[in-house]
């Protein structure tokens, strides 16, 4: 019989040195990953603040006053009978405040009331006037709550759902 020759040469050299060579690669590009990684991804300790903020905030709970405010103005405009009509909407971050707002509401549309009359119609035409009318309602709001509830958090806002003058 006629002798086999093998035509393939093995060489292990050759494959150890492909091996240690893909090993470098892959270590190089995952050293580069990583370092491209850190110096493109910023300061982590940002990311992690406003996340424990956002936890810490607690979602809005709103409640609606059904009946809305009307009152005539207690310094008429030209001595002209004007009207305000006024919907609203509080808002507190915990169910206590608007559980306060709700057990003392008489007594807190009293005051509101109060305010408004106390108005001045040319004042109130302006959007500097409507939004400082916006913050004296919470001021006030948030006075008796911390009188008659003892409640020190109050509302956080206070939002006119409607507002119309005549």
């Amino acid at each position: 019989m006629a002798e086999q020759k093998d035509d393939i040469e093995i060489n292990p050299g050759k494959s150890k040195k492909k091996l240690l060579l893909g090993i470098i690669i892959v270590v190089i590009l995952a050293v580069a990953g990583l370092a491209t990684a850190y110096f493109l991804g910023g300061d982590d300790s940002d990311a992690e603040s406003t996340e424990t903020a956002e936890v810490a905030k607690a979602a809005p709970i709103y409640y609606e006053i059904k009946d809305p405010f009307i009152v005539n103005f207690g310094k008429q405009s030209n001595d002209a009978v004007r009207y305000l009509q006024i919907k609203m909407k509080v808002m507190a971050r915990n169910q206590q405040a608007i559980d306060d707002f709700v057990a003392h509401e008489p007594a807190i549309i009293h005051e509101l009331l109060i305010l408004f009359f106390s108005q001045n119609y040319d004042d109130l035409n302006t959007s500097e006037g409507t939004r400082q009318l916006q913050q004296d309602t919470l001021e006030t709001i948030n006075q008796q709550l911390a009188t008659l509830a003892d409640n020190q958090q109050g509302l956080e806002a206070v939002y006119f759902t409607s507002l119309v003058m005549q």
